[in-house]
This record gives structure tokens, sequence and C-alpha cells, in this order.
């Protein structure tokens, strides 16, 4: 009975709310499931939702590049640069699809989400491994990922080697290649920063309405991968600190703003945070297993050391809004 149920319950609650009544949580099947109050760390709840499928109503027949414009539009979803935040708004569809809060129309240029990784875009291992200390490593660099041939490379890396595979990063971000004359060594990839962590957000002296507007200042690396074949002693702080150096420039070239602080989330029960620790970076406790949107989302996750890295030292001013980003 729930099941058959379930399957009639969008004409329901869409009549439910034609005559005038609101709803933030509703039964489907045998669980019940609750509207996100934040959608990509955003305010999003029963209006966003509305502002969603009204646009979609009012779209019929545009493709979904163009119904993540519009939503940006309803939903002010906007850069500091005053652009919009497209990929986020594709991917809070995207989200809202699987959810099953919306459907989209089909896509019209397949990009083969959630399908195994071609075979040909696989990264193949080097004839023999490099082990060459990092200082004595020449002709290291970092290629940031803006081509379709090097996001191929930087998605088979990290689908292949990374612990927890590859997925694509929401809103703005900056992806990289770690490189030297002989080959690949490795990726990085920086993006969205977490909406709430107590110990960061208490080393900042943050308050909630401080951290909504300046949280797009932090960009968290939310991937760092030295491939397999990669034994090189002080590489990984080598590149975290080449990372660093030119991370700033090529963010503020691609999105019109820099950030100001590095963030990352350690697996205690997998890595000690050695590489952080060697290039500087502070730690400065532990989450709270709750992921990334805060109090709200119930799904426990590993406990982690969280580690940052100023990129200027009026960090903590430029966060607090006392000084000029």
């Amino acid at each position: 009975m729930a099941a058959s149920a379930g399957k009639y319950f969008p004409f329901v609650r869409d009549t439910l709310r034609f005559i005038g009544y609101s709803y933030l949580r509703v039964e489907v099947s045998d669980h019940t499931k609750a509207i996100p109050e934040r959608l990509l760390g955003k305010p999003f709840g029963e209006r966003g939702l509305t502002l969603v499928r009204e646009e979609l109503a009012g779209g019929a027949g545009l493709c979904r590049a163009e119904l993540a414009r519009r939503v940006c539009v309803r939903l002010h979803w906007r850069s500091a640069s005053g652009a919009d935040q497209l990929m986020s708004a594709r991917v809070g569809l995207l989200r809202l699809e699987r959810a099953g809060w919306i459907t989209l129309p089909a896509p019209r240029n397949p990009n083969g989400n959630g399908q195994p990784l071609a075979r040909d875009r696989r990264v193949e291992l080097p004839p023999r491994p490099v082990s060459l200390r990092a200082d004595l490593m020449p002709g290291l660099f970092l290629q940031p990922v803006n081509q379709p041939d090097l996001s191929a490379i930087y998605n088979g890396l990290m689908e292949q080697w990374h612990y927890l595979g590859y997925t694509p990063m929401a809103g703005a971000q900056v992806r990289y290649l770690v490189g030297w004359p002989e080959g690949w060594l490795g990726a990085l990839g920086f993006g969205a920063s977490a909406w709430a962590v107590a110990a960061r957000d208490q080393y900042l002296g943050w308050r909630p309405a401080q951290r909504q507007r300046r949280l797009h200042l932090i960009l968290n690396n939310s991937r760092f991968l030295l491939a397999p074949w990669v034994r090189s002693a002080n590489l990984a702080s080598r590149v975290l600190g080449l990372c660093a150096q030119r991370l700033p420039a090529d963010f503020r070239a691609r999105y019109g703003y820099a950030p100001v602080l590095l963030e990352t989330f350690v697996e205690e029960d997998r890595f000690a945070g050695v590489v952080y620790r060697a290039a500087n970076w502070r730690c400065l406790g532990q989450t709270c297993g709750r992921g990334k949107k805060g109090p709200g989302h119930s799904a426990r996750l590993p406990r982690k050391t969280v580690w940052v890295y100023p990129l200027r030292a009026d960090f903590r001013a430029v966060l607090q809004g006392e000084a000029a980003a």
C-alpha cells in the first residue's frame, strides 16, 4: 500500500501547494524525506524548490544549461565577481532529480555521468617507478586543468588511484596535474569549502553572518593524489608549497577574486596528515563526523582532522570582514 501511495504522491503534494498548504517534510514509501534547507551550502528550502519547479514548468524544450542559468537568476546564485554559478546550479539540479524532487529534461549531450571510465581515458603505469628525491627532481610543474584532454587525465588518475575515486566538484574550483619532463606524477583539486566546521569557525572567530558572507574566500583541497608509481621523498609537501604560491593568481584570473585560506580534511583512520604538517599547514582539531551540511546532516561520516593554510597574512581580518579581500 505504501509503495503504491508513493506513486501518486507528487500529484497530492502539488495539489496541497495549489490550495495553500505548505510542508517541510513528506512521507514517501516507508521513510521521511525532507526538503533540503541548504543546497550546496546555499539557502534553499521549500521556497527554493518552488522556484526551481516554476522554471522547469515554464521552460519546456529548454536544455539543462539554460535551465541552470535561469535557476541562478531566480535563486541569486552568483559568485563574488557577479558571475552566475552555473556549475553549482547544474550539480544542484542533478541532486534534486536523484532525490526525487524534480524531473529534468533528457541531456542533449550525455556526458557519461555514473558510467565506468572509458578505457582510452585510463592512465597507464610508466615503465619504471619515480624514486628521485623531490629537491633533485628537475622541471617539476603544476599544470592547470583547463582543457578537455587534461580533464580526462585528471579524472582518470582520480578514478583509478584515489581511494575516494573521481567525483565532479561543484562551484568555483581549480584543478592541477603534477608533472615533470618524464610524465605525470599526480593531481590536486580545490573546490567549495565546508559550510560549518566547528574547529575552523572557532579558529577564525566567525559568527554565522560572517561565515555566510565570506565562506567563498576559503577553498577546500578535496583531492590530493600522488600516483602509486611515485616514491619521491618530500614531493607531496613541495607540491603543496607550489600550489600555495600560484593558486591565488590562477583563481583570480578565472573568477575575479582570490581565496585567502585553504582547508582540508584528513581521515585520521587512514592518514596522519604528515605531508600537510611538513608543508606548514596547521591542524585545528577534529570534525564531528557530520559532513559538509552541518548539524542538519544526519549521515555519520569518518572523523577527520581539520587543516588550514593561510594564503595572506591578514586572512583572519579579511574573513571577518575587517579588511578588503
